[in-house]
């Protein structure tokens, strides 16, 4: 079969990749299949998600976001993810098909109140920003924050145009 990859767009072989839970599937290069299989490593080629992220076909949107998740180390991953909006319904299933282990981090505020992905945070307490040169006032709103998977205490989110990693000791969920 010869078209074009969904994602990155490479012309050439391609074949056909389910995106579940759901019984649908879209056409992707050997690259990109071995991205959604295998994991993605932070390259120049994972570039083409900041045009798939956009695309008007759930099932890609869908792909886009989980190889974005995938890749928690690269920033531009994370950045693209911040502002990446998808459908409730889209959303719930880029969830779904991600794989919940045992592992699993929770994090959680200064009382307890379970945080999630994408909240908004006040903080409790003047903080100093170390290396950005400022404080990080007590009230200040932190919106739409993102979660440190591999640690329960840390959030990162934006303080004065600056993305920071705050601890969850020093943030009440608003």
């Amino acid at each position: 079969m010869s078209s074009s990859c969904a994602l990155c767009g490479a012309s050439g072989a391609v074949s056909p990749v389910a995106v579940a839970p759901l019984d649908v599937s879209v056409d992707l290069c050997i690259s990109c299949e071995t991205g959604v299989s295998d994991g993605p490593q932070d390259g120049p080629h994972w570039q083409c998600l900041h045009e798939a992220i956009w695309s008007t076909e759930p099932a890609v949107q869908v792909l886009a976001w989980r190889l974005l998740k995938a890749l928690p180390e690269a920033p531009w991953a994370r950045d693209l993810l911040d502002m990446a909006y998808l459908e409730p319904e889209v959303q719930g299933w880029a969830e779904a098909g991600l794989s919940v282990g045992e592992d699993t981090v929770i994090h959680r505020d200064s009382n307890g109140a379970l945080l999630t992905s994408g909240d908004t945070v006040v903080l409790i307490k003047d903080l100093p920003v170390k290396g950005a040169g400022f404080t990080a006032k007590r009230g200040t709103a932190v919106r739409n924050i993102s979660l440190v998977m591999d640690n329960p205490e840390h959030i990162e989110g934006r303080v004065e145009s600056q993305r920071i990693v705050i601890l969850t000791k020093f943030v009440k969920k608003s």
